[in-house]
């Protein structure tokens, strides 16, 4: 078998995904994290296509020092009935300085003629004089060949045709694309099969997940013969999104025990992907496979008491082998055995302290019966733990009250004003915070307060936020739960406060994120 190749497109057709939009900068820093990661290539953009992507590669040459991975410019075919030398599109291509250049190319014969407008055969010619063209100028040359599956279904014989002439053409891999995610594996282990037995190609797959089937569809094409396998980090993309490229290499490395990425870098992949969430501001999916937070979390008591004894009971892979770790989900399903296992990931020993666990599991019961939920909120249950077993170690500050003020004009433009008093290292401070809403005002206001005492606040933000009302047929006077999250910079926490107004219930878990994250820097109480 051929070297794997691993080819990420998250810079482009990643970035196609609704609500997703990324600045050069933001581009450049993606870059950096994959290349990291060790994949062969990083598909930069279409150049020429928008004055953004033609900054990219300008940028690129200057600024990016790519270790593993090789840049790729994107583009099309040239025109119909002009020639590749005369282009404008492909002169684009080869201005952006790259060694590998992919191309686009229809292989179906309805998208040829009316999408494209025009013969078979002058599809076939823009394909091989464009190829050509670009071996000749001394580029490398990868072929994306649209809507392949389903062109190979209409007209099998055409789509052959496009991937021989390319390949005739000087075309290093033709990509056999799943452009509108409609397959399913076994269709796809029957195609690319067919492609390499009818035309000796070296083939590729770029697969959408229309149909749920991307990762699987990718494993099925390389399990057929396929080289080169196309994705996104964390599947961004048009529609549902495309193949998740760390869920496709994970199942190729771990599963069918082939290398595609080296194993070392293979552990930042749960760092990168949950990096590479915070720069698309895109929040990172919990469940997803090997690098979500959620992907080595199990809950129940049963499985519980099982840890305890192996942990690889309940776990398919190591997950320290992409970045990941187990955690112990703890709800009003936990046994003693998850408030142990929960301790025993904190660091804290509570084998002689079964009143602890007992007292902890009976509050976590007592407060799930009531809206609470700590399977979302780990670092909650932590703090339970560290204050039952010793009383004003997390007592940072004590706080004498706050408020908050919200002041609207006329048109409906609004501005919050909190206030929070409170005692820190023998002192009172009395601090004011404004904001866009009454939890972002008592967040500054919070951290102006505590700054005097401990200034290693400054290293921790609130990134996200959820509201959720627990009982709608109380309309406004529901009790409602919040969730939020705060980070380090490095890392992330959850927190969780549930109470009959939406303030009150936000400031604990506001009190409670921030605590958690002066622990966790091991700062002392002064």
């Amino acid at each position: 078998m051929e070297a794997l190749h691993v080819y990420d497109t998250t810079l482009r057709d990643g970035a196609q995904q609704e609500g997703l939009n990324l600045s050069v900068s933001d581009k450049l820093a993606i870059a950096g994290l994959l290349d990291g990661l060790g994949v062969d290539f990083i598909e930069g953009g279409w150049p020429g296509a928008n004055p953004k992507d033609t900054e990219f590669f300008e940028r690129a040459g200057r600024e990016l020092a790519l270790e593993r991975a090789t840049l790729v410019a994107f583009g099309a075919t040239r025109r119909a009935g002009s020639s590749a030398a005369d282009d404008p599109q492909v002169q684009a291509l080869l201005d952006a300085g790259t060694s590998v250049v992919c191309l686009v190319a229809k292989s179906h014969v309805r998208h040829v003629e009316e999408a494209l407008r025009t013969t078979l055969e002058e599809n076939l010619e823009m394909v091989r004089d464009t190829v050509s063209h670009l071996v000749a100028q001394g580029r490398r040359v990868f072929l994306d060949a649209e809507h392949f599956f389903d062109g190979w279904h209409l007209d099998r014989d055409y789509a052959l045709r496009v991937v021989s002439t390319a390949r005739d053409a000087g075309a290093e891999v033709v990509v056999l694309c799943d452009t509108n995610g409609g397959m399913l594996p076994h269709q796809v282990e029957q195609v690319v099969a067919d492609v390499i037995a009818s035309t000796g190609a070296r083939v590729g797959a770029h697969c959408h997940t229309d149909t749920g089937c991307a990762a699987a569809n990718s494993v099925a094409a390389v399990r057929a013969g396929a080289t080169h396998v196309q994705g996104t980090v964390n599947g961004y993309g048009e529609r549902t999104g495309n193949a998740d490229l760390l869920t496709v290499a994970a199942n190729l490395q771990f599963k069918l025990g082939l290398d595609p990425l080296d194993p070392d870098a293979f552990r930042q992949a749960m760092p990168v992907a949950h990096a590479i969430s915070e720069i698309t501001n895109v929040p990172a999916y919990s469940r997803q496979p090997y690098v979500g937070a959620s992907a080595f979390a199990p809950k129940a008591g049963l499985h519980a008491s099982a840890l305890k004894v192996d942990p690889d009971l309940y776990q398919h892979m190591d997950p320290a082998r992409v970045g990941n770790g187990m955690r112990t989900l703890v709800s009003d399903m936990a046994g003693r055995a998850s408030i142990e296992l929960k301790a025993r990931e904190a660091g804290l020993d509570v084998s002689a302290r079964p009143e602890v666990v007992a007292s902890v599991l009976a509050e976590v019961k007592e407060l799930e019966l009531r809206g609470w939920t700590f399977d979302a909120a780990d670092a909650s249950v932590e703090l339970m733990l560290r204050r039952a077993l010793e009383p004003g170690c997390t007592d940072y500050f004590d706080v004498e009250s706050w408020r908050v003020i919200t002041e609207a004009t006329g048109s409906g433009g609004a501005v919050s004003e909190a206030t929070v008093k409170l005692h820190a290292d023998g002192q009172r401070t009395v601090a004011t915070g404004e904001g866009n809403g009454p939890v972002n005002a008592l967040d500054h206001a919070l951290r102006q307060a505590i700054a005097v005492a401990y200034p290693e606040i400054e290293k921790l933000e609130l990134i996200d936020f959820k509201v959720r009302i627990l009982d709608a047929s109380h309309g406004s006077d529901a009790v409602t739960r919040v969730l939020i999250e705060t980070s380090d910079g490095e890392t992330s926490w959850n927190t969780i406060g549930v109470g009959e107004n939406v303030i009150e219930a936000s400031w604990r878990a506001l009190v409670d994120g921030l605590v958690h994250g002066l622990v966790r820097q091991g700062v002392p109480i002064r």
